[in-house]
């Protein structure tokens, strides 16, 4: 009884060290991950440093390393704690094995102890001579036979508990130089993330020498970036016009149809204003009314987690919602402003139609129908598509524009069902 609880605890210590193991490894791809990220935008700073006038290029990718170096640093908090726990479970596993093994040993001492001094007296062939019977006799030798098998068994038994306890200690020292070597990198990340700060105060200050610039070129980009919701918005509302004045087309035809079938027929035919008819409609009814839209709004629908991203390679740089910018000011974000390389592609996320193609203060909108849900590409240096083109998924649609005054290259990407904005987050595929 007191072997199947030691099996079934360590079997519950091992089950138990493997999901740490699991958290582990996805923190350390994690941090992996955001050191590749860090050292791509250390690479982009130092061509900026060149230039000794402060941009604010400069100082956007100062942001993005302090934040990705305070991301990395909680990292590695997350494992440094990860590490703490297997190190205390690890010390409790090898308390409880020692505490075995001692209390095995002293069992297999006592059971020697007592065969030695009992041996003459408990000699096997008398033993079993003195039996009564055969029957008697074939027990005693089964008996003798099952405690020579288990001092076999609780030898093996103390053999397995030191190769496991062997195995928890040299687990134990793994863990803790591991933790040693996360806790220097976590004094390096602290130390530079300390200089970079003290780095974006003194761009802030060059920066601020140009303030007026600065404030022009951000209502530049706030005006463009309301260009382009309105843009967006009156195409779609085209649109649905359009797809309600098909309806009413096709609800007079129905009539016409109707009036002669009852002309033939000697009958009246009702009247009904065919805008009577139509107005009631959604705008989602209006945009799948016919099969073709209906079934594409379905198949975007069950896309829906799974829809690639508008760049193959890219960061979120701005998401959806509420955000506030460097002066305090609130302002809201209709999609997603992804970062890409200069000269990028920029792709369709599904199968639809372009149904408007626009010039916005200088750069281009795409936006393309898929039944009810519209998605639109802005910030685009060219395109080569035209309205009314069917394209498929991942098509490549144009080129992403690079911000003269960041040097960043930014396609603001949205997601519509009808005229409301929904947050792509929950339709693209997490990056």
């Amino acid at each position: 009884m007191k072997f199947l609880k030691a099996v079934l605890f360590i079997v519950f210590v091992f089950a138990a060290l493997a999901v740490h193991a699991q958290s582990s490894a996805d923190l350390k791809r994690q941090r992996d991950e955001l050191t590749r990220q860090l050292d791509q935008l250390n690479q982009e700073y130092d061509q900026t440093v060149n230039n000794k006038k402060a941009t604010l290029k400069q100082l956007n990718l100062l942001k993005e390393k302090i934040n990705l170096r305070e991301e990395k640093i909680n990292n590695i908090n997350s494992e440094i704690r990860n590490l703490d726990n297997q190190i205390a479970e690890s010390n409790s596993s090898v308390h409880n094995l020692q505490s075995q093994l001692s209390q095995l040993k002293k069992e297999y001492a006592a059971m020697v102890l007592f065969t030695y001094y009992n041996q003459s007296s408990y000699n096997k062939l008398m033993f079993i001579f003195a039996a009564k019977d055969f029957n008697q006799a074939y027990k005693r030798l089964k008996y003798l036979q099952q405690i020579g098998t288990y001092r076999e068994r609780q030898a093996g038994y103390i053999q397995e508990t030191q190769v496991e306890l062997h195995v928890k200690i040299n687990e134990l020292d793994k863990n803790k130089k591991e933790k040693s070597t996360l806790l220097v990198d976590q004094l390096k990340e602290k130390e530079s993330l300390g200089k970079e700060k003290e780095t974006q105060v003194q761009v802030v200050a060059d920066l601020s020498k140009h303030e007026g610039l600065l404030k022009q070129q951000q209502q530049d980009i706030q005006r463009k970036i309301a260009k382009t919701n309105k843009a967006i918005n009156t195409a779609i509302r085209r649109e649905i016009e359009e797809a309600k004045r098909k309806a009413e087309e096709e609800e007079r035809a129905r009539q016409r149809e109707a009036a002669a079938r009852a002309k033939a027929e000697n009958k009246e035919a009702p009247v009904v204003k065919p805008r009577t008819a139509v107005k009631n409609l959604s705008n989602s009814e209006v945009l799948n009314a016919t099969p073709e839209a209906a079934r594409l709004s379905n198949d975007f629908l069950q896309n829906r987690g799974s829809l690639p991203w508008p760049v193959s390679t890219g960061s979120l740089k701005q998401g959806f919602g509420i955000y506030y910018d460097n002066e305090g000011i609130k302002n809201e974000s209709y999609g997603w402003d992804i970062k890409t390389n200069q000269g990028a592609s920029v792709r369709a996320v599904f199968n639809g139609e372009v149904t408007h193609i626009s010039d916005v203060s200088g750069t281009y909108l795409v936006i393309i129908k898929h039944g009810e849900y519209f998605t639109a590409y802005s910030n685009l240096r060219s395109y080569n598509v035209k309205q009314g083109q069917k394209v498929t998924t991942k098509q490549v649609i144009g080129v992403v524009s690079t911000e003269s005054s960041t040097g960043e290259a930014i396609v603001n990407f949205a997601i519509y069902k009808g005229l409301d904005p929904v947050n792509p987050k929950i339709w693209l595929v997490p990056n």
